[in-house]
């Protein structure tokens, strides 16, 4: 009689990401859960949310992106990114790269903009931020490739303008791409015309496993602010 085998299969685990308005993001991954740019309380234009996260990233420092403190709550202490670097958290594996924007800035001015790469589960996320240049520096550009997910920045003074994200979303050949429209409907109306999707509907939230990207090139996912 011959003893039986029993195998165990890794079942993928589905991502969940919502959008919080601004440029601010919740990823759950599991019992992983990011804030990608959490609006400070001290903000004037977005909802602070508050929820425990294990990691939050933090692009520029302005009310708008760097509440960290909203996202420390009970028993999940945040890790916090505040610029470029390499991390790692809990199988979370993060870069970040210097760029610029003039968000919240006088013309004239402009200060640091981190732009995120996060690697989890097989899946390469990307977050530009609050970037306001059209070209990525060249270290950047050709340090980031293989993009499951882009969010690129559109519709806000001091980032990128509709078009030149729709161009620069291209240049980067991801899968899939989600806008961060800032609450401006009319830059998201230019940006999904830019990009062919003008029949794009928009969603509560993207539930996505690594196997649903198969096939995919360059499609835009519009997500409505949940805050």
């Amino acid at each position: 009689m011959h003893a039986a085998h029993i195998y165990s299969f890794h079942q993928p685990t589905a991502m969940i990401i919502t959008y919080q308005g601004g440029a601010f993001f919740k990823v759950q991954f599991g019992d992983i859960t990011l804030a990608v740019n959490p609006v400070s309380k001290d903000s004037k234009k977005f909802k602070a949310s508050r929820f425990g996260a294990d990691v939050a990233l933090v692009s520029a420092n302005d009310p708008d992106m760097n509440g960290v403190d909203q996202v420390s709550f009970g028993e999940k202490q945040a890790f916090i990114a505040q610029g470029p670097g390499e991390y790692e958290v809990k199988d979370v594996f993060i870069k970040g790269f210097k760029s610029e924007t003039k968000y919240g800035m006088p013309d004239d001015e402009s200060r640091i903009n981190t732009i995120y790469t996060v690697s989890l589960e097989g899946m390469n996320l990307c977050f530009l931020g609050a970037l306001s240049t059209k070209e990525l520096p060249s270290e950047v550009a050709e340090s980031i490739d293989d993009i499951d997910i882009l969010f690129v920045p559109i519709g806000a003074p001091g980032t990128l303008l509709p078009a030149d994200a729709a161009k620069l979303a291209v240049k980067l050949e991801p899968k899939l791409v989600i806008p961060v429209y800032f609450g401006d409907n009319a830059a998201l109306k230019a940006f999904l015309k830019e990009s062919g999707e003008e029949a794009q509907k928009s969603q509560d939230k993207l539930t996505i496993k690594k196997k649903d990207l198969e096939g995919k090139e360059g499609d835009v996912m519009v997500l409505e602010a949940q805050a």
